[in-house]
């Protein structure tokens, strides 16, 4: 299946090896960090090698063929920037078609309402497309930007899981949004 998202400003895609330089040079102008949730620039650009790029995005396509993990590239339609990701790990299928969205907008580009439309457009097609009945955002109890995000997207606040992922060395709250198929 041939993916290719389109919105009026936006081409969502999987990543391809020609999108290596357009990648690197949008990561490598990222801002330093902005906040608690944003990990700025990377430190580490320059170990990101073409043959790196390749291996990585080759096991997103190869998790894509398996159901496992979708993750798409956001480009700018007016001049093909890559300006973040989505990202759809499928949960579980079975009678529950239950799926998790992740997404990264670089620094560079908030406040432009790429993340929104970005989140709004891969759901839809998502829900489409790959059958996901369910479609849960895992947030960070005090990530304010990403919940507007969610809530701006007509993803509703299920609960808070208690101590549910461990970062930074510790189990950590999250609260849990969710959206369904044509609602």
């Amino acid at each position: 299946m041939e993916i290719k998202i389109e919105t009026d400003r936006l081409i969502i895609r999987p990543y391809e090896k020609e999108d290596y330089e357009n990648w690197y040079a949008e990561y490598d102008k990222r801002l330093p960090s902005q906040y608690k949730y944003d990990d700025g620039r990377p430190s580490d650009m320059p170990s990101s090698s073409f043959d790196w790029f390749c291996a990585w995005i080759e096991g997103f396509h190869k998790a894509a063929s398996n159901d496992e993990m979708y993750q798409y590239g956001v480009f700018r339609k007016e001049d093909g920037v890559n300006v973040g990701k989505v990202e759809l790990f499928k949960i579980l299928r079975l009678d529950y078609q239950w799926a998790m969205m992740g997404y990264s907008i670089h620094n560079q580009y908030w406040q432009m309402g790429y993340g929104s439309e970005s989140v709004s457009a891969t759901k839809e097609w998502a829900f489409k497309n790959l059958g996901f009945h369910r479609i849960e955002l895992h947030i960070n109890t005090d990530n304010l930007p990403s919940i507007r995000l969610a809530e701006k997207n007509g993803f509703k606040l299920e609960c808070t899981r208690e101590k549910f992922a461990f970062e930074n060395g510790e189990w950590t709250d999250f609260l849990i949004y969710y959206q369904l198929c044509n609602s």
